[in-house]
Parts: structure tokens; sequence; C-alpha cells
């Protein structure tokens, strides 16, 4: 159930799937979106380049295209992804289920690449996902760690957190690190207080998940960084998706992996 990526993004269009993505169509490369008016795109597609880590770049639209013809053919960027967020002046006016309302000519769309995209990796090495096991969003917290600014965009690093067991953490970097267009390899570690984190049981985004003696907190660039730098930068409007709950596309994830 929920293997084919047309067939979710179209449950997701019809409403009947509203959740987070984790787990769906395993395979299939996910992705974060960010839209944003014409006037500040290239800022931000300057920002994506000086900042590869959180903000790997799959595929950018032309203005008010809403079809990302690259990745998913036929698709619509507007209705295709579960749940939406949309920021105005570095704030969080609203959340909706899609953003058709919204739509207009000067828009670019933006798709990131995206962690879920190497989990079924990490799965088939036996390397379990606590939040897919129990049906959670992964969790994702804001850090100290700055990005590189670029125009109007400057803010901080958002990571997503796996507890790994601590001797299959090496094998998870291994693993990840084929994956530069899904985050890569993780970009820290360890004690969370160093990178500014200081209660892990309280996530800026998604749920929190237990990490057990024998587990080691990993982390990964997130592509949920451009809503912490909107918040920051103040863009008059961002519309992205909400956290975890992605855009699904049509390339395989192994199209993304490095031999």
């Amino acid at each position: 159930m929920y293997e084919d990526p047309k067939e979710v993004r179209a449950l997701i269009r019809r409403g009947e799937l509203v959740r987070p993505t984790a787990g769906l169509a395993p395979g299939y490369a996910q992705a974060n979106l960010v839209v944003l008016p014409t006037d500040i795109a290239f800022d931000f597609l300057l920002f994506c380049q000086r900042n590869p880590k959180p903000c790997p770049v799959l595929e950018v639209t032309e203005p008010g295209r809403y079809e990302p013809a690259l990745v998913a053919c036929g698709a619509d960027l507007r209705v295709d992804v579960p749940l939406y967020r949309v920021y105005r002046n570095g704030k969080l006016v609203a959340e909706e289920r899609d953003v058709a309302g919204y739509w207009n000519d000067d828009l670019v769309c933006f798709l990131l690449g995206c962690s879920f995209t190497f989990e079924s990796a990490l799965i088939k090495a036996a390397i379990p996902l606590r939040h897919i096991e129990e049906g959670k969003n992964v969790a994702m917290y804001v850090t100290n760690i700055e990005t590189k600014p670029a125009g109007i965009f400057a803010g901080p690093i958002v990571v997503s957190m796996r507890p790994i067991h601590e001797l299959k953490v090496v094998r998870s970097v291994q693993i990840t690190s084929r994956f530069p267009m899904a985050h890569g390899a993780p970009l820290y570690i360890g004690d969370p207080e160093r990178i500014g984190i200081k209660n892990m049981k309280h996530p800026d985004y998604g749920d929190y998940v237990e990490i057990k003696e024998d587990e080691v907190p990993v982390f990964w660039a997130c592509g949920v960084t451009p809503q912490a730098v909107a918040v920051t930068s103040k863009p008059p409007l961002m519309i992205t998706h909400s956290p975890g709950h992605m855009f699904i596309t049509d390339i395989l994830d192994e199209e993304l992996a490095a031999l």
C-alpha cells in the first residue's frame, strides 16, 4: 500500500492522505518545497548554491509554473503536498491542505532534496528508523550552526535526528554519504548541546522519539532550514511544505545516489 508515487500524489490531491510522508512510496525520492516571488528567487537560488548540505536543489520551475516536469511530469505543486505552510514577513500565518488560492504568475517553485530519500537504503541495511516504526514524523531541531547568507536570506541550519545503534553509526554514514542530493552524510553526531539543542524531548518540528542507552543521536542537515531562515530573513511571502509532509517525486532514490 502507498508504494506508487503517482497513486500517493492522487490520494494527497483528493485529500484522502494527510500525514507525514516518511515510509510512503519507498524507493522514490522525496522533496522539500519552497515557493517565492520572482524578485527574490535568485537570492534564494544563490542561498541554495552556498548551502548545498541543507538545500540541495532538485528542480526550479519557471515563474508561474507549478508542474515539476523534470522530477514528476503532470504533478501539481499547489495540491500534491499533504500539508503546506504560508509565511508572510517571517511569520507563519496559515497551514493549508492546498495553496491554489495563493497562486499567481509571479511565483517560482524550488524542490530541494530530502533525507526521507535515503531511509529505504538504511532500512535495507538493517538500520531501523524509530519514527517510521512508531508512525511518527521525524524529529527536527534548529541549531546554532549558521547558513552562509545570500541576498536577503540568512539564518540557522535545521537538522533531522535519527537514533542509531552505536555499532551501526559508521555504516549509516557510509550509506547516506551516497546521497548528496538528499543531504548526504550526517552534519553532526553526538552531544546535541554542542550544536545548540537544549532539550531533545521538545523538537522544533516533528515528533520526539526515544534515544536508547545503546544508541547515538545522529543529525542530518534538513530541508526545513528555509523555514527557519524565513523567520529571520522575513521575505514578504514564502510557501513551503509543512515539516515532514513532503512532495513525492517519480525519481528513484538510486538515481540520486553517487556510485
